[in-house]
């Protein structure tokens, strides 16, 4: 049977059934842009199909042609979209500076049927060169900054971006954060006329909604030339399989709850890519998840383009740490029972003492079950909730205490993130001395020495210049400061505030290995 007449048959079978027929016209209304700026020319919505009786249906598609009217203007939806995101999808190419001689290469055969010789290796600008890590990125900025993800970061590495035009481009990181899993790469050299890639909104996403993935697959888009796959969104809001870094802790702030499901399969390499809908912009970073041993693959993730997305960008590619919010309350998840009798939220099993939680009076055994009104179903949830918001930001917390609903009102410190954090912007500094948040001193690796103090205001000591001013007074990493000579500073704003406009000897108090101490730190 010739193919042809086959998908006639089975197409004119669909065309008939008046249900496929109306999915055919939801999907060609979907695809029709909404926008005044959408282009004159779009393809005519189809009605549904009748009878076929009546002068009105005359000049109306029918059977096989409906049905293929339908095909064609979804691939062509999809072609322009590919179109419009493609120039600014890169190649990302991370190569480990020690041991080059273990750099790969592919054997190819020799077309005259000669014994085949390894290759010199290649050079990271050549076209054959394979690189030790590949992903994807996508353009963001005219002056060729490159978003793509954190996964690529490493230590003693290269990095080269390969452009939709085939150039190749030496590459340094702007900015990277773990907890938000994304990176900033700045192009050096000469520079091409780059086009960054149009944001879109991932809070708009919805199941079931068309979208399209381009990367980097396996490598093989590495001359720049992004791969394409499409699918539908299967999910919102999903925790992303994840495994455990050398210290059992999930680094990323979107494997607790953040997560898009794609039914398309993201293969290595597709990390960084962009999820783009049916015009084009870019509304997720496409993830690729590991695969467990013995396990199919698992499905695509994307990180949605959201606020707290737009918001970790702007900051990476200024070369500023990305900073994310904390509440500083241990919580466990309600037990079966308590949920059988009606319960929901999640109990707080501790407070930690000198943090936000314990400022706004949260108590051990209440009911925590909203912040700023999303609700709360487990401990996940509440990383999640928390996280995504700024340092500093006001919250309301809703509570319940001995069965009793209450509101309480929490500003947010700041999370101390796990992993390396690369922000190459100068940070602020006094006479050698930076402080931070207070709560960065739960941060084992900060708090070198001494305990954790009971103290609700103060600025953490985060890294103090050798043979400085505050060096030679004594400060050291990991300690506290909690006045300017008689004026109490609560947080990095409030210390260098107060001492911006003081010349002379200035005398810091605070604490040092967990007792009270003080430090006279001289003008330089």
């Amino acid at each position: 049977m010739k193919q042809p007449a086959l998908a006639s048959t089975a197409l004119a079978a669909c065309a008939a059934r008046w249900p496929m027929a109306r999915i055919a016209i939801v999907i060609v209304g979907f695809l029709l842009p909404a926008s005044s700026n959408a282009p004159a020319a779009q393809p005519p919505v189809l009605s549904p199909p009748t009878s076929g009786l009546g002068p009105e249906n005359g000049d109306r598609p029918k059977g096989p042609a409906a049905a293929l009217a339908t095909a064609a203007a979804i691939e062509a939806a999809v072609v322009d979209a590919i179109a419009a995101a493609e120039p600014s999808l890169v190649a990302v190419a991370r190569v480990r500076t020690p041991g080059g001689a273990e750099r790969a290469f592919e054997l190819r055969p020799d077309p005259f049927g000669r014994r085949a010789i390894a290759p010199a290796p290649a050079q990271p600008t050549d076209p054959d060169f394979i690189p030790n890590q590949f992903a994807s990125g996508a353009v963001i900025d005219a002056r060729g900054l490159i978003l793509t993800h954190y996964s690529i970061v490493g230590d003693d590495s290269e990095y080269y971006v390969t452009s939709n035009s085939r150039r190749v481009y030496r590459a340094r990181v702007v900015g990277a954060d773990p907890r938000s899993d994304l990176a900033v790469l700045a192009c050096e050299g000469e520079q091409e006329r780059w086009k960054p890639i149009t944001l879109g909104d991932g809070q708009l996403l919805r199941k079931g909604q068309l979208i399209i993935v381009l990367g980097n697959p396996y490598a093989i888009a590495r001359d720049g030339q992004p791969s394409a796959s499409w699918g539908i969104v299967s999910n919102l809001h999903r925790k992303l399989p994840y495994a455990q870094d050398e210290a059992g802790l999930q680094r990323s702030l979107h494997q607790f709850g953040a997560m898009v499901q794609l039914d398309t399969k993201l293969p290595v390499g597709s990390s960084g890519g962009a999820v783009i809908d049916l015009q084009g912009r870019m509304v997720g970073m496409a993830v690729s998840a590991g695969t467990a041993p013995g396990f199919e693959a698992e499905a695509g993730y994307a990180i949605p383009v959201d606020e707290p997305f737009r918001r970790a960008v702007e900051q990476l590619r200024h070369g500023r740490e990305v900073e994310h919010g904390f509440l500083g309350v241990q919580p466990v998840n309600l037990a079966p029972h308590e949920r059988l009798a009606g319960l929901r939220g999640l109990r707080v099993d501790r407070v930690v003492p000198g943090t936000p939680a314990a400022k706004a009076g949260v108590r051990a055994d209440d009911l925590l079950t909203a912040v700023d009104e999303i609700e709360i179903h487990d401990a996940d949830e509440l990383v999640w909730a928390v996280g995504r918001l700024p340092v500093e930001s006001n919250v309301q917390l809703q509570i319940v205490r001995d069965g009793r609903p209450r509101v309480l009102q929490a500003v947010l410190g700041k999370y101390p993130v796990r992993g390396r954090v690369i922000a190459t912007a100068a940070k602020p500094q006094w006479r050698g001395l930076s402080v931070d948040h207070l709560t960065m001193l739960l941060d084992a690796d900060i708090r070198s020495r001494g305990r954790l103090l009971p103290v609700a205001e103060g600025a953490a000591v985060v890294a103090v210049s050798e043979n400085s001013p505050a060096w030679r007074a004594g400060l050291r990493r990991g300690m506290l400061v909690t006045h300017v000579e008689q004026q109490a500073v609560d947080g990095p704003k409030a210390f260098y505030t107060a001492v911006e406009s003081r010349s002379g000897a200035v005398v810091l108090r605070g604490y040092a290995e967990g007792e009270p101490r003080e430090f006279r730190v001289e003008a330089p």
